[in-house]
């Protein structure tokens, strides 16, 4: 018969409460530095869970507006869990992560996916729609999610972790702060942020660190928004479970931290907010290749994909080139971006034929698997890109017919109290 002598749980090296302000728990941070010791320290071949609280340290609920989608501190998001030493592990060498599992807390089934205001946060319409707040609740069932706020939709997850990350050298911090100093400098006045730059105000560690420690995290320590050299903030959808990653490693133990966990996101993250964002659990183990940034030449990460994927076959893919046609009608040279909103916005204005409002249609585009794809950048002046849409996450037909698209009522997901769009 089973017995508990022969049937050893994995360990869980930090553990959260998903109810409660990511500043008042151990084992998190929000700021890479250096000097921010680990956690938790494994070997290598070790399986151990972490636990993550949601990427906003629980500034956002479970209910019907948006307010809080407008009132979130941006200083004191993304509070990751860790940094998680492996034995071992030195500068030059490369740390083998793989994921084998991803999950949400039983007692927090939901997730939600938010639109953020143009003077805080942004995201990748943020100027073009001049963005006010809004959000959808996404319900787990299962692999499945499902949204009172965007109705007629129901898909498959592929949960992965937003951002996952080795911690950087003093060199590679103080060139990140450099060259983002240099980027912020050259646009001083941009609405949203082409960058940010470290922000003492929101800066947490969850140890108890000396007060200049912690006092030099604060003030150089490298906001965690976008990715860089080491992981980071990269939002790859098919980083789920059986994935595998190999990061450079730049201080002792490598100092692997994780965060802004994902019940299924979109190609893309469009609306900065822009994935199922979700408190969970994710289960790790590690293993060391000796000298592997000299053998791989690993400026960044690598990556193998989950074997598992949802099967939507039969997608409705839009083309956008770079031509601002949605726009001014200007015309870039070669730039993948502009192609790549074009494609959004064509699906956008697509979708709302079919009844979801503008603010729904871009939440969708944001949460649901789309995939997107370069199609080409040697076409001068057109780059291609696409954006696939799959057909089997709607409840409803919504194929061109020559008859044209039904629209239907599909209401309007979580706005404003004060109703602004």
């Amino acid at each position: 018969m089973a017995t508990r002598a022969n049937s050893v749980p994995h360990p869980t090296l930090i553990k959260v409460d998903p109810f409660k302000p990511a500043d008042v728990q151990e084992g998190l941070h929000n700021r890479w530095h250096p000097d921010i010791p680990p956690f938790a320290t494994v070997k290598p071949g070790e399986v151990f869970k972490i636990e993550c609280i949601d990427w906003t340290g629980a500034q956002i609920g479970n209910n019907d507006n948006s307010d809080d989608i407008k009132n979130v501190n941006l200083t004191k998001v993304h509070n990751l869990s860790g940094p998680v030493a492996v034995e071992g592990a030195e500068p030059g060498d490369c740390l083998v992560v793989d994921i084998l599992d991803v999950t949400p807390f039983e007692q927090m089934p939901w997730g939600y996916t938010g639109i953020f205001e143009l003077e805080n946060g942004g995201g990748l319409f943020a100027r073009e729609f001049n963005s006010k707040a809004c959000k959808a609740i996404w319900d787990f069932k299962g692999v499945y999610a499902t949204s009172r706020h965007i109705p007629g939709v129901r898909f498959a997850g592929v949960s992965h972790p937003g951002l996952i990350g080795t911690a950087p050298s003093a060199e590679l911090l103080a060139t990140w702060n450099k060259r983002e100093g240099e980027l912020i400098a050259a646009h001083a006045n941009a609405v949203p942020p082409v960058a940010f730059p470290p922000e003492p105000v929101g800066a947490y560690v969850g140890q108890k660190l000396p007060e200049d420690v912690m006092k030099k995290v604060a003030t150089e320590g490298a906001r965690t928004i976008p990715g860089r050299e080491h992981g980071g903030n990269c939002d790859i959808k098919n980083l789920s479970r059986g994935s595998r990653c190999y990061f450079p490693v730049f201080v002792k133990g490598a100092n692997l931290s994780v965060g802004d966990l994902h019940f299924s996101q979109g190609d893309g993250e469009l609306s900065f907010c822009g994935a199922i964002e979700m408190a969970g659990i994710i289960t790790f183990s590690t293993s060391i290749i000796k000298g592997g940034v000299e053998k791989f030449a690993l400026k960044q990460p690598i990556f193998l994909p989950s074997p598992i994927d949802p099967l939507y076959s039969s997608k409705l893919i839009f083309e956008g080139i770079s031509v601002d046609y949605h726009g001014d009608g200007k015309q870039y040279n070669m730039d993948a971006t502009v192609a790549y909103k074009q494609a959004a916005l064509n699906a956008i204005a697509y979708l709302q034929k079919i009844g979801y409002t503008r603010e729904q249609a871009y939440l969708l585009l944001s949460a649901a698997p789309i995939e997107s794809h370069v199609g080409a950048v040697v076409d001068s002046p057109n780059a291609c890109v696409t954006l696939a849409l799959p057909l089997g996450i709607f409840e409803h037909d919504i194929l061109p017919k020559e008859e044209g698209l039904t629209k239907k009522d599909f209401g309007q997901c979580a706005i404003r109290s004060d109703g602004l769009l």
